[in-house]
């Protein structure tokens, strides 16, 4: 475990790296530091050492670095990289904006960082269904490897709009963005 001072250090070199846009910091390779305690909750919610940063600023900046390696979520500067937990996924689709519509319509997500992504083929969408309750987790890419769990009432808002469509033999419950159809449920047969 990395000492308390490590998430001061980490703050001050994302401030100083921090410009236009996200870092690259799929190009930085810097040595692993150690595991911090800092953990996203399923809701969004960043903590360090168990209680809730407030500030969102902080949150945005640290949500900038955060990177997938394998099974691993890592913060990650251009001379250390700290292991956190993430409990589902980095980040939480809050909102949703429809533009357009029928197979025309762009779904645009925003985030609880504020990211703005329009679900299409490089920013897909996903639901996977817990095997013992039935109930569904959907998904959106956001970037790299990196996901937002769709809020509940956003997800609700995408069962409202979507439309029926036949793929290899079965009926799907989807949606359409920006010309791609996003199964979000099996119709029973």
């Amino acid at each position: 475990m990395v000492g308390v001072g490590k998430a001061g250090d980490l703050l001050s070199q994302v401030t100083a790296a921090a410009g236009k846009g996200l870092p690259p910091v799929h190009l930085w390779n810097p040595p692993f530091c150690g595991d911090i305690d800092m953990r996203i909750a399923r809701d969004g919610t960043w903590f360090y050492q168990g209680t809730p940063i407030g500030r969102k600023p902080m949150v945005k900046l640290f949500s900038s670095i955060i990177r997938r390696d394998g099974d691993d979520y890592v913060l990650v500067t251009p001379v250390e990289k700290v292991g956190i937990q993430v409990d589902d996924a980095p980040f939480v689709a809050v909102e949703l904006r429809v533009e357009g519509e029928d197979e025309q319509q762009c779904l645009r997500f925003i985030t609880n960082v504020e990211d703005e992504v329009v679900a299409d083929a490089d920013h897909p969408l996903r639901v996977v269904l817990d095997e013992q309750s039935g109930e569904p987790s959907p998904y959106l890419l956001v970037r790299s490897n990196l996901e937002a769990l769709i809020h509940r009432n956003v997800f609700y808002q995408l069962v409202e709009m979507a439309v029926e469509r036949e793929i290899e033999g079965q009926q799907w419950l989807g949606v359409w963005s920006a010309g791609q159809f996003f199964p979000i449920g099996l119709l029973p047969a």
